[in-house]
């Protein structure tokens, strides 16, 4: 299985101006061969596809020898990575989608190198990094690389280094495990379970309001194109960077103690894009990260072996968990009292006893119960 390691780089001033210059040659190689593709429908009305470009590859190396800096098989990743923007753009087309025709790419949407192959142009050494034509590079392995590299891919993300190893790694299965769990998400408490387990919203963008909106008056104080006003937008970009992180922090530690406890989890499954379109809750609902959440709990129970489904949120808040009857109440209301059984649970709790139920029925129906699971394969609904 692949699994990804970010690692954060520590250049120097001169390696920092060499990672600069063989960013600036992708993009380069990006943008000319977008435009050959440009030229070729709009003059001959002839589609060039990447073998048709890669084959310019080495003769655009020895025609102009500041290319060549650029490691030969990161510059075919160019080309691939261009054909995969095509092949995208025509699938949206065929499937009636919303397309975006590729565009060029400016200093800031270019921000990434690919070597498709380990050893050939960049390789861990002396714990360092060494990258064709920069040199060895300061590397904090803040954990342990495990299995074996594939790829590697050289980031920029707000004037910081990183280095992306693809690796090809065993998992190692956690014990198999009976308990179930269905998890309702909201803005109260970012997620409550059916074991009435309430996980507290940590609300790190609205800890973090003060200094955005400081960070946001000093761009809109600082004079269009200027020196200053550059700098005070990489400053703004830094602060929603480490909120990022902080949601992605959570989300993590908050999903592996979920599957490596429970074997069957059960969620919503949200439609995030239209829940925001509510003015009043759309800053809180984007500062929970329910979507990112829930994709990396997906992938760990997937990674995990564990029975993972998502079930249609509709009505599960309103119907009573114990008789199943449809009580209404409005969206302030966070007790759910019944008049027919007469429980009374909390809101949040109600509905994640709904959730876990429809996950069983929803994974009863979509799954063959009459053979045994076994613990590798996963149910994605």
């Amino acid at each position: 299985m692949r699994k990804a390691f970010l690692y954060r780089l520590y250049p120097n001033r001169v390696q920092s101006s060499k990672l600069m210059g063989l960013l600036d040659i992708a993009r380069n190689i990006y943008n000319a061969a977008l435009a050959e593709r440009r030229y070729a429908w709009k003059m001959q009305r002839k589609s060039l596809n990447y073998y048709d470009q890669q084959a310019e590859i080495k003769e655009l190396r020895k025609a102009l020898p500041e290319v060549a800096q650029l490691n030969f098989t990161a510059t075919e990743d160019i080309t691939r990575r261009l054909d995969k923007t095509f092949k995208a753009f025509f699938r949206r087309i065929k499937n009636g989608e919303k397309v975006g025709y590729p565009r060029f790419k400016n200093y800031h949407r270019f921000n990434s190198i690919t070597f498709p192959s380990y050893g050939d142009g960049i390789k861990i050494r002396d714990n360092r990094v060494y990258i064709q034509n920069v040199g060895l590079v300061k590397i904090k392995l803040h954990r342990e690389l495990e299995g074996q590299i594939k790829t590697v891919t050289i980031k920029r993300q707000c004037d910081k280094w990183y280095v992306i190893f693809s690796n090809m790694v065993v998992v190692n299965l956690p014990p198999i495990s009976n308990k179930q769990i269905g998890i309702d998400v909201g803005i109260e408490s970012f997620a409550t379970t059916s074991d009435n387990e309430f996980i507290r919203n940590p609300q790190y963008l609205k800890i973090s309001q003060r200094q955005l909106k400081t960070a946001q008056r000093k761009v809109s104080r600082k004079k269009k194109g200027g020196n200053n006003r550059r700098k005070a937008i990489k400053l703004l970009a830094k602060q929603y960077l480490r909120i990022k992180n902080q949601h992605k922090d959570f989300a993590h530690k908050v999903s592996r103690k979920i599957v490596n406890t429970y074997g069957f989890i059960a969620v919503e499954d949200l439609q995030i894009n239209n829940m925001v379109k509510n003015h009043h809750l759309a800053k809180s609902i984007n500062d929970a990260s329910w979507g990112r959440f829930i994709n990396i709990l997906a992938y760990k129970a997937e990674w995990a072996g564990r029975q993972f489904v998502r079930v249609n949120p509709n009505g599960t808040s309103q119907t009573c968990s114990v008789c199943g009857i449809n009580v209404t109440k409005d969206l302030s209301v966070r007790v759910h009292n019944c008049p027919n059984c007469g429980i009374s649970l909390h809101r949040d709790f109600n509905s994640a006893l709904n959730i876990l139920s429809l996950g069983r029925s929803v994974w009863d129906i979509t799954c063959d119960t009459s053979q045994c699971v076994s613990q590798e394969a996963v149910c994605h609904n």
